[in-house]
């Protein structure tokens, strides 16, 4: 049960993007076509499911034991900055249209603050408040929940390019306030988490 609420607390009640907003940049620049969105939610889902569980793994087996945990944040980016390497080689490879089309905003996972900070959180204690299958399972869970708000927001743009918006409202001013009114819509969900484990007696 206790990965059902992580399952849900990631995606909705704590979104990384909407509710502790991490990772606005590829948030806002690759959400115009939904198309775009998904390739880049599943380059995200991928570099930070596997970046979090190698970032734990070295915090458990080096960082800590040799008394190393300063070097935690440097030894955090070059291991997502390696995994990213891998993903566009790949992509280059095997899509390279989706690779044109996600252009400049790939390499920009490297410093995505919504991957580093998953690895930091799940790592924040000396004394692990996750296991690993905890952490891989909060990694996908806020992976899913990147996508999620990623795609709902690219067609949300993809429907203003529709819309006859008052001039003044054009541009990144209409983005900024749907984004702002997406987030408002998320925070219904604050208190969801807190029930579940009321009604499962986990709290």
């Amino acid at each position: 049960m206790e990965y059902i609420l992580i399952f849900i607390s990631a995606i909705f009640v704590n979104n990384i993007v909407l509710a502790q907003f991490l990772g606005i940049c590829p948030f806002l620049g690759v959400s115009k076509k939904i198309d775009t969105s998904l390739g880049m939610s599943a380059a995200v889902a991928f570099v930070m499911v596997l970046a979090t569980l190698v970032t734990w793994l070295v915090q458990t087996f080096i960082l800590v034991p040799l008394d190393l945990k300063y070097l935690q944040t440097i030894a955090f980016i070059l291991v997502i900055a390696s995994l990213v390497q891998m993903v566009e080689i790949i992509l280059k490879k095997v899509s390279p249209a989706l690779y044109q089309a996600l252009g400049i905003f790939l390499p920009l996972i490297t410093t995505n603050c919504a991957v580093l900070g998953v690895a930091i959180y799940v790592c924040q204690h000396d004394e692990y408040v996750m296991s690993l299958g905890k952490t891989i399972m909060y990694a996908f869970s806020t992976a899913i929940g990147f996508g999620l708000s990623l795609t709902v927001f690219a067609g949300i743009r993809e429907q203003l390019e529709l819309t006859n918006i008052p001039k003044g409202m054009r541009g990144m001013a209409i983005v900024l306030i749907s984004a702002g009114l997406l987030s408002l819509a998320f925070m219904g969900f604050s208190g969801v988490d807190g029930g579940l484990k009321v009604l499962f007696g986990l709290d």
